[in-house]
Formats: structure tokens, C-alpha cells, sequence
């Protein structure tokens, strides 16, 4: 399986910008879907994610101007985020795990980062 991410960019602060992750296949027993971000100089954080049972987490620099999404008929998650910041800018991951036949184990596939950049 294969995620590709995309849609980063550059944008003023302020703007918005949509990240999509597709799969190159369907995932099954999927357990949880993520973005991370990544800052230079700073470790891979957890931006927001969606569980199993659509419950969604954001990190609190986020909360309120980020939404995470998917289409399972499409494979594919979204990142909406509205406002953003310069803090913001960072290289984005999307991550799916999910469980193996076992429902024990699980996997984790990521996608290779988008690179999102907000100008003050």
C-alpha cells in the first residue's frame, strides 16, 4: 500500500489549504488515520487524527482551524486547514495504521511529506 499526500504549498497568513492522502488501494482494519507535521529543527508531531470510530484528536495549536477527513469510497483523507500561521509551516505526513489479519499487530504506512509554508 501507498499513500500519496498532496496540495501543500505556499500561502500569506491567513490563507487555507487542503492536503489529501490517497491510497493506492483500500486499506482494511484500519485503526487510526493521521497527519503529522515536521519542523525544521523540531520532531514529527501529531497534527490530527481520525479513529475507527471517526473520533477525531488535534493537536491544540491546531484545534478550531484544522479539520481532518475522509472518504472511504475514495481512499483518500483530507486536511483542511483554514488561518494558518507561520507556525504552521512544516512538512506534513499523512500515516494510516492499521491492524493485520490477527487484529493484533499493526502496520503503519505513511506517505511521503508535503511541504506546507505560511508567510507573515
Amino acid at each position: 500500500v501507498q499513500l500519496q499526500a498532496s496540495g501543500g504549498g505556499s500561502v500569506q497568513a491567513g490563507g487555507s489549504l487542503r492536503l489529501s492522502c490517497a491510497a493506492s488501494e483500500r486499506i482494511l482494519r484500519i485503526n487510526a488515520m493521521n497527519w503529522y507535521r515536521q519542523s525544521p529543527g523540531k520532531q514529527r508531531e501529531l497534527a490530527a487524527g481520525v479513529g475507527r470510530g471517526g473520533s477525531t484528536n488535534y493537536a491544540d495549536a491546531v484545534k478550531g482551524r484544522f479539520t481532518i477527513s475522509r472518504d472511504s469510497a475514495k481512499n483518500t483523507m483530507y486536511l483542511e486547514m483554514n488561518n494558518l500561521k507561520p507556525e504552521d509551516t512544516a512538512v506534513y505526513y499523512c500515516n494510516v495504521n492499521a491492524y493485520r489479519h490477527d487484529w493484533t499487530t499493526r502496520d503503519d504506512y505513511w506517505g511521503k511529506g508535503t511541504q506546507v509554508t505560511v508567510s507573515s
